[in-house]
């Protein structure tokens, strides 16, 4: 079982969400810059640049004392959804237990962008392929030939308002939690903790996980 000394609360909960990468990255910038966040909670993001740095950049987050919590925020991809059930099953292995992933880890399958689009309609991706999106994302977007682009990502988060978040909460509440279907997410349950005044859902995640 992984050791670590839990912060001292004083104040905020302090949380952290490891991001995937850049446009997981950015686009929970522009939730938490909103203001539709509980203000008990501090949540300190970070980029694992590559979903294969997750892992070691959860387990070190975990234990380094200085988060009441830690989360992980990724892309499912393609089937058979290798690189993903690979950040399942190390997470279970760190906290010793078969089924910690599934209350630390927030997912969009195929990906990110699925919620994203969600501010603005309800749309089901079949592929995190940036090119074959490419005709959604600017239907609903207005930004032509996304490929990614720190430019293109601003465009379309600048894009986001308090009012469309709303939307985009209810929309992915109706999306199936279960991470081996296309067009499903339980990116919601994460928006609610962060939203709620009651915070006794974090020592019901860590006795899961401790």
């Amino acid at each position: 079982m992984p050791f670590r000394k839990l912060p001292i609360v004083l104040h905020k909960h302090k949380i952290c969400i490891i991001c995937e990468g850049d446009e997981e990255f950015d686009y929970l910038s522009c939730l938490k810059s909103l203001n539709v966040w509980n203000d008990n909670y501090e949540v300190v993001l970070d980029n694992a640049k590559g979903n294969g740095n997750i892992p070691a950049r959860y387990q070190d987050r975990y234990q380094s004392g200085s988060f009441e919590i830690v989360f992980i925020f990724c892309d499912t991809e393609r089937k058979p959804y290798e690189q993903f059930e690979d950040i399942k099953r190390k997470i279970n292995s760190f906290h010793g237990t078969y089924n910690a992933a599934k209350h630390v880890i927030f997912y969009g399958n195929p990906c990110t962008m699925q919620i994203i689009l969600s501010h603005w309609a309800d749309v089901t991706l079949n592929t995190p392929a940036k090119k074959r999106n490419a005709h959604l994302i600017f239907q609903y977007t207005g930004v032509h030939d996304y490929k990614g682009k720190a430019s293109q990502r601003k465009i379309i988060l600048n894009k986001i308002t308090k009012e469309n978040y709303l939307f985009m909460l209810n929309r992915v509440r109706s999306m199936k939690n279960d991470d081996s279907s296309i067009g499903s997410s339980n990116f919601n349950l994460l928006l609610e903790y962060l939203s709620t005044d009651n915070d006794r859902w974090i020592n019901t995640i860590n006795s899961y996980l401790e």
